[in-house]
C-alpha cells in the first residue's frame, strides 16, 4: 500500500499532516533534468519520486516535505536559500552525493553537537546536509 494511501486528507484531497500553519511541506527544485536529478535524491537521500518530463514530483523520506523537480526555475550560485537534510551519516551521504554526480562544497565538519556539510547536487543546487552527534 502507498503512502499517500495511509495517509487522512482533507475535503480537498490534501494530507492533513502536510497541511499546518507554518509548516514548510512542499518545496520546488530548480532542475535542467528532472529526472535525472529525481534519481540523484532518490539514490542519495532516500526520497521517492513520479512523473517525468519537466515536472518530476517528489516525496522526502520522512512523506512530511513534498514537492517537485522543475524546468520552470534556475539553480543560483550563489545560493541565495539552502535547505538542510537531516541524514543519519554525514560522512556516508557525502559519498553517495560524489558518486551519483553531485560536487562537495564544504566537507563534512562538527559544529558543536551537529556535524554539517554542504554539497551541490548535479543540476547546481546547493544543499547542506546535517547529522546529531547527540544520536
Amino acid at each position: 500500500m502507498a503512502v499517500t494511501e495511509l495517509r487522512e486528507t482533507d475535503s480537498a484531497g490534501v494530507e492533513r499532516h502536510l497541511a499546518r500553519n507554518g509548516k514548510l511541506s512542499y518545496l520546488q527544485i530548480p532542475a535542467h533534468d528532472p529526472v535525472g536529478l529525481g534519481a540523484f535524491y532518490a539514490a542519495v537521500f532516500g526520497w521517492s519520486v513520479s512523473g517525468g518530463g519537466d515536472h518530476v514530483s517528489f516525496r522526502d523520506a520522512t512523506g512530511d516535505l513534498i514537492g517537485a523537480f522543475t524546468t520552470d526555475l534556475e539553480p543560483s550560485d550563489p545560493p541565495g536559500f539552502i535547505p538542510y537534510v537531516y541524514v543519519s551519516d554525514t560522512d556516508a551521504s557525502v559519498e553517495a552525493v560524489v558518486l551519483h554526480g553531485g560536487e562537495v562544497v564544504e566537507f563534512p565538519s562538527e559544529d558543536g553537537q551537529l556535524r554539517l556539510a554542504t554539497i551541490r547536487d548535479p543540476d547546481g543546487n546547493h544543499v547542506g546536509l546535517w547529522q546529531s552527534l547527540g544520536v
